[in-house]
């Protein structure tokens, strides 16, 4: 694990698996369109957090790339599920400005709801197919650009399910957060 101090934010980046971030008030989902379950982290989330998730994002959906919508956590340890839509690398134009926007679109929300903290998956990096050295810079400069404008969240992490993905996002948070 890799943390810095932001401001009063702590950005953490950890190899685990969204679903058990039992210490955060919301994580995140990188959802597609309708908010169904899908594959990968929707999925997962989907499958843990049980059939009410979805019933709750029917009449939120759909959502439009770069936006984020709240729901309960159901199923899931956490209070909120704050659901991203990601852009599709090569397909959807500015792609980095709307990558960007998801996280910044998510914070923003963490913040109205007032909630200490959040966890984050590697949006837009599975099926849509992100590069992820490119999409954990992103990240990490929105969560830097972002810290200091933060009144409640104290906690950002980014969690990553495989090494490979770790060491990526890693070797990001090691350029982004150098002295």
């Amino acid at each position: 694990m890799m943390s810095v101090k932001v401001g009063p934010v702590t950005i953490e980046c950890i190899q685990g698996d969204i679903t058990s971030q039992s210490d955060m008030d919301a994580v995140v989902n990188a959802a597609n369109t309708q908010l169904a379950p899908g594959g990968g982290v929707a999925g997962v989330i989907h499958l843990k957090a049980g059939p009410g998730l979805y019933e709750e994002c029917k009449p939120l959906a759909p959502i439009q790339t770069g936006e984020a919508v709240i729901t309960s956590g159901h199923g899931l340890p956490n209070p909120f599920v704050i659901h991203c839509l990601g852009p599709i690398y090569g397909q959807d134009k500015q792609e980095a400005k709307l990558l960007a926007n998801c996280y910044r679109n998510a914070l923003k929300i963490a913040e109205e709801k007032g909630l200490k903290s959040i966890a984050f998956p590697a949006i837009s990096t599975g099926i849509f197919g992100y590069p992820i050295a490119e999409a954990a810079n992103i990240a990490f400069r929105t969560f830097a650009k972002e810290a200091n404008k933060l009144q409640h969240i104290r906690t950002i992490r980014m969690v990553l399910f495989s090494e490979k993905d770790l060491k990526e996002h890693l070797m990001a948070f090691q350029q982004v957060f150098r002295d």
